[in-house]
């Protein structure tokens, strides 16, 4: 008599248990099942072969995912014994449509047992069958919306719909599972932002810090948001001409964005990190080069994305133009400095460093300002229209102020804050009455 083992189970009638018994043969090295024989290999036989028989194969077809019924094979023997032969899958992990790619669907067998897999299980089986980019491997978290997607597509006249999902590579062919390329454009994308403002250039005095979640689209709006404001505007007077310049050229600062948020290796579950200094931003993205290239490379225009699919997707929506042009137009932003932005690489990170063109080349201040003359030093752009509409309206309400400058709620407290810090406007009341005036 042959004992229940690694590759042998029997199974005294159908049940619905049977299916995982054929997702552990298929995810492991194969085995053999029998349908009307007892865990002691005692023969019962079926009652009804045909309608067992039926039930089975449709059952194998409809309850496990990917399709399996390729690696399965079905011998009706004399005795009223069903033989299954499972063979090795080709695309693991296969499991219960009904639970999904997680442990509870997922089975492998283990001894003469059939026995959920661990998450780490379940990443090696992807990670062999779909291969090592990273961005077309079946990620397991399938309950994914894409509003901020939606929002960001809708934006840029581009359509996005379900029908585009596969063209797009947010879905696989196999078993039209979404890929971690979705994950990272879904509402649920777990990689993050982070931006720390320090208060010396040693990068030890915090200031302030933010980190910024959700949809890489929504990471893009809000970091470039907040970047902005912290992208100051240096205004001073030599005689009669009044001089501005920003610390950043604003196109610096969001090619740098795009290109950390792009070409950063998402396999790692790390932040991107943004340090902001008086003497300059570094945007640091865990992954080094790819073999074969340099900084040097990285400078001259030489590109080779590592999330293909990833840069397709923003170069249709025209935020980024072509391969290696946004490291040469930063540096082309900075022909004329003083100093230049610098890229540093270790064999996992990827470092570029903006200076603060002030810093660099302070502008020249009055020896004896005018004394009815009150200039601030760090009036943004947008602070300036909201300078210019209070010193015409006298005031203005968060509603106004979101509508005067295209802004979101978020967006429009963090401008308003920073202003009343630096005294450029008092905050009246609160909550919808809410109201600004000029300090």
């Amino acid at each position: 008599m042959i004992y229940e083992s690694e590759n042998v189970e029997y199974k005294s009638q159908m049940l619905e248990d049977l299916y995982k018994e054929v997702i552990a043969f298929a995810n492991t090295e194969g085995g053999v099942i029998y349908i009307g024989i007892d865990d002691q290999g005692n023969l019962t036989g079926i009652d009804n072969v045909d309608e067992t028989y039926t039930k089975l194969t449709n059952g194998i077809r409809d309850a496990i995912q990917p399709d399996v019924t390729m690696f399965v094979r079905y011998i009706l023997q004399e005795n009223k014994v069903i033989r299954i032969e499972v063979g090795e899958g080709s695309y693991k992990p296969y499991y219960l449509k009904a639970k999904g790619l997680k442990p509870t669907g997922v089975y492998v067998r283990q001894g003469a047992s059939s026995v959920q897999t661990s998450p780490d299980q379940i990443r090696r089986m992807i990670k062999d069958s779909d291969g090592d980019v990273f961005e077309e491997m079946r990620t397991m978290e399938q309950d994914l919306t894409f509003e901020e997607a939606e929002k960001a597509f809708e934006r840029y006249g581009v359509e996005f719909s379900e029908d585009k999902y596969i063209a797009l590579g947010l879905r696989n062919l196999h078993d039209d599972q979404y890929t971690n390329l979705a994950l990272l454009l879904s509402d649920q994308c777990q990689h993050t932002t982070k931006v720390a403002v320090f208060g010396d250039t040693t990068n030890l005095t915090f200031k302030d810090s933010k980190e910024f979640g959700g949809s890489i689209f929504k990471q893009l709006d809000d970091t470039y948001s907040y970047l902005s404001l912290c992208n100051r505007t240096a205004a001073v007077f030599k005689g009669l001409e009044r001089i501005e310049k920003s610390d950043y050229p604003e196109e610096a600062l969001r090619e740098a964005l795009l290109n950390a948020l792009v070409h950063r290796d998402y396999s790692f579950s790390g932040s991107i990190i943004i340090n902001v200094n008086d003497a300059g931003m570094e945007f640091i993205s865990i992954g080094g080069l790819l073999p074969g290239l340099s900084a040097e490379d990285i400078r001259s225009g030489i590109s080779q994305p590592r999330n293909q699919k990833l840069a397709e997707i923003f170069h249709r929506l025209r935020l980024i133009e072509s391969y290696g042009t946004g490291i040469r137009r930063i540096f082309s932003l900075y022909k004329d400095s003083p100093v230049q932005p610098k890229i540093q690489v270790t064999s996992n990170t990827f470092k570029l460093i903006l200076p603060n063109l002030n810093a660099a080349e302070p502008l020249l201040q009055p020896a004896t300002p005018p004394a009815s003359t009150s200039v601030s030093a760090t009036v943004t752009p947008q602070m300036k229209v909201v300078l210019d509409y209070l010193a015409e309206y006298g005031e203005i309400t968060d509603e106004e102020l979101q509508e005067l400058l295209n802004i979101k709620k978020t967006r429009a407290y963090l401008l308003t804050r920073q202003m009343s810090e630096e005294g450029l406007i008092e905050i009246e009341g609160r909550g919808a009455g809410k109201k600004y005036r000029l300090s």
